[in-house]
């Protein structure tokens, strides 16, 4: 499976499992894409909360699930664990249909410009583990976030970037993509803060 990946770009292997008739859960993610599980499980996971449109809560499931994730990375875990009933959760016809081959399309144009870099630190084992621990306050934040605010975008797809820094084994991208995951939790604390002032008052 990974020799396949290596013979191919991420999109085109993203895109290739989304249109084959392989199970669309998320157990199906991890058997597909190996010792990129975790990522790939960021990567869709947190792809609605980082579109800008609010959401109004629906997606803190998936958000939990990817908090649980963060945790194993914490803890060192090498294997993705899964409770069954979540590994056999079908992706959502919003996922698949619309959410995922816009994904698709701008991980292709991200292609153009990213290349490996540094990829030694990205895969070094306590980097790891801080990633686990970025990618968990990143989530937790967008999980917060006032509904119908927006304010879980830029978290989102703080963590969105980071599994695709992984993916693609650029460390300037995960750079650039911890800078936005930053500025969304600097704004959700601001503007939470405010909303939270104006309700009170």
């Amino acid at each position: 499976m990974m020799s396949q990946m290596r013979d191919e770009s991420f999109s085109q292997h993203l895109e290739k499992w989304l249109k084959s008739d392989r199970p669309k859960t998320l157990q199906g993610l991890i058997d597909n894409f190996a010792e990129k599980s975790f990522a790939i499980l960021f990567l869709v996971l947190m792809s609605i909360p980082a579109l800008p449109l609010p959401t109004g809560g629906v997606t803190h499931i998936f958000e939990i699930i990817a908090m649980l994730l963060a945790l194993e990375l914490i803890a060192g875990v090498r294997q993705v664990w899964l409770p069954k009933n979540w590994g056999r959760l079908n992706l959502s016809s919003r996922l698949q249909n619309s959410t995922l081959p816009f994904l698709i399309k701008s991980i292709r144009q991200l292609e153009k410009f990213t290349r490996p870099r540094l990829n030694v630190v990205i895969s070094n084992f306590i980097v790891v583990r801080l990633i686990g621990l970025l990618v968990f306050i990143l989530t937790f934040f967008a999980f917060v976030a006032p509904p119908f605010s927006g304010l879980d975008t830029l978290p989102s797809l703080g963590v969105v970037l980071i599994a695709l820094a992984i993916i693609l084994e650029d460390f300037l991208l995960f750079v650039f993509s911890l800078t936005i995951g930053l500025v969304g939790i600097g704004l959700v604390i601001a503007i939470g803060k405010t909303l939270i002032s104006l309700i009170a008052s």
